[in-house]
């Protein structure tokens, strides 16, 4: 079944120019080349270690960056040993973080209540727009950075500082605030592929063999949604926005499961709203009648059978705008596509009320830019109605967000055609890095900042499923910097009720 990206690669079936792939393959030929040899020479796998008398700390990252707080994780392993997918097998000690505001005096220290392979450590009580400096260290040994060098991307800091030194100290500087008192906040995920059972598996391409759960533990994307909605609910969401690709494959057996993990966050329709994403599709047979699984279990399961898939909310003065990017018919690899009377709606909506706030969330995005992989036109929406949209953006000041999935990876874009609107993709609930984007709204501006679901099962699957794509994965999910998954806009908001009120139904004309 082709994937929306399983792996970003599986638009490959969508048939990217020829010069995209030329032009892709010249850049990832060596990194390809690099991890199988790595597969094919490295040493031969051992058990799990506690203790050891050498210690690897690696894939340090600044995942999270608001005015007055940090979240720095990163994993410690045993050297000169393997999984058999090339990573080092986990060492099980302690972690701490020691920062300061001058990089010679790093006089506080943050430490983990427990030890751990899977290192995360949040710093708190920070002052905005103040330079901190910091290195992660478990037993006396710094971490260092996940690699970015194919993206030219700083994994661990807002500045270069430290790089030139094996283990830092790094270097940040939190933003301000958005300016305002505080209203709500909103949870924004996606790709959630409840019922996948290999990530990043890609058809046809050998390196690309996708990566599996250890036998024994429960399904990823399970583990993963259920530690998404608890980790939203801790961070203080308000409401939960998911979307598309909540099913792998749109089986009713799995949007099921996917309704029943969402409810944990409250109930669908008023605390959390779900759109259809290419992998949610109805399913199509010959068998003369739905009993052999196919329908439109999307449909079903959240829309009770009836209605359009897309729809617009108020939230105490908040307009949720929700849309069904692939109302169409098709394999799901081929580009997104909102129908004509869905499209002639949602630019009558936008037109009727052009300075309301309002947040509009879909599985594809407009544009896909930056991209290691070949960006093949099933990425993204279908480019003329990609336009259209940015036009009724351009005349209709109150939109402020798009929110999409689709490309798994977290990527803010900023578009002449409509620079009042912030495009956000976020990275996949499913897998590396693994997790959420948290909007929160004050009366003056918004901020985005991504969280790592941060249960122990979710931690042990995200650094497994790091090595997607021949371990090239964190390259083209994690954010080529802290922006692309945490920055701060100024924007008129204040016409949203301080206190969150239910959700308000207005979903056609």
């Amino acid at each position: 079944m082709p994937c929306c990206f399983s792996a970003p690669l599986a638009a490959l079936s969508a048939l990217p120019s020829p010069c995209e792939i030329l032009r892709s393959g010249a850049l990832l030929a060596p990194a390809l080349l690099r991890a199988a040899a790595g597969a094919v020479h490295g040493s031969v796998p051992t058990g799990h270690s506690r203790h050891s008398d050498t210690l690897a700390a690696v894939n340090l990252e600044l995942v999270t960056l608001t005015e007055d707080s940090a979240v720095i994780t990163w994993y410690t392993g045993v050297p000169g040993t393997h999984d058999g997918l090339g990573h080092i097998l986990p060492a099980v000690t302690e972690g701490e973080v020691v920062y300061g505001t001058h990089p010679a005096r790093l006089n506080r220290t943050a430490a983990e209540d427990r030890p751990t392979a899977h290192h995360q450590v949040e710093l708190t009580g920070l002052e905005p727009g103040q330079t901190y400096y910091y290195q992660a260290r478990s037993r006396g040994v710094a971490a260092t950075p996940t690699p970015l060098h194919l993206v030219r991307g700083n994994a661990v800091g807002t500045s270069r500082f430290g790089f030139g030194i094996h283990g830092g100290p790094y270097s940040f500087t939190t933003p301000q605030p958005p300016p305002g008192r505080h209203l709500l906040s909103i949870a924004l995920c996606n790709d959630l592929h409840v019922g996948e059972t290999t990530a990043g598996l890609v058809t046809g391409v050998p390196l690309m063999r996708g990566v599996s759960q250890e036998p024994g533990l429960a399904p990823y994307p399970e583990t993963m949604s259920r530690a998404l909605v608890e980790e939203a609910r801790r961070r203080g969401a308000d409401v939960l926005l998911a979307a598309g690709d909540i099913s792998a494959g749109g089986a009713p057996r799995d949007m099921a499961e996917a309704g029943r993990i969402l409810d944990g966050f409250g109930a669908h329709g008023q605390d959390y709203f779900v759109v259809r994403g290419n992998h949610d599709r109805p399913r199509h047979c010959d068998c003369g009648s739905c009993t052999g699984g196919c329908g439109d279990a999307f449909h079903e399961r959240f829309l009770g059978g009836a209605g359009p898939s897309y729809f617009a909310r108020d939230l105490g003065g908040l307009r949720i705008i929700g849309l069904d990017t692939y109302e169409k018919a098709g394999n799901g690899a081929d580009t997104g596509g909102l129908g004509a009377e869905q499209l002639a709606w949602f630019r009558s909506r936008l037109k009727e009320n052009k300075d309301q706030p309002t947040v509009v969330f879909g599985h594809h995005p407009l544009t896909v830019r930056d991209s290691i992989f070949p960006v093949a036109s099933g990425q993204r929406l279908n480019r003329r109605q990609a336009r259209s949209i940015l036009d009724a953006y351009a005349g209709a000041p109150g939109v402020f967000l798009h929110h999409a999935g689709h490309t798994h990876r977290n990527k803010r874009t900023v578009l002449p055609q409509a620079p009042h609107v912030t495009m956000q993709e976020v990275g996949a609930a499913k897998e590396y890095p693994g997790g959420f984007c948290l909007l929160r709204i004050h009366s003056g501006g918004f901020a985005l900042n991504h969280y790592k679901s941060s249960s122990a099962p979710a931690r042990e699957w995200s650094e497994r499923s790091r090595r997607v794509a021949a371990g090239l994965w964190p390259h083209h999910a994690l954010g080529r910097s802290v922006a692309d998954r945490n920055s701060m806009r100024t924007h008129d908001l204040s016409g949203i009720s301080h206190a969150r009120l239910g959700a308000t139904e207005s979903a056609r004309p």
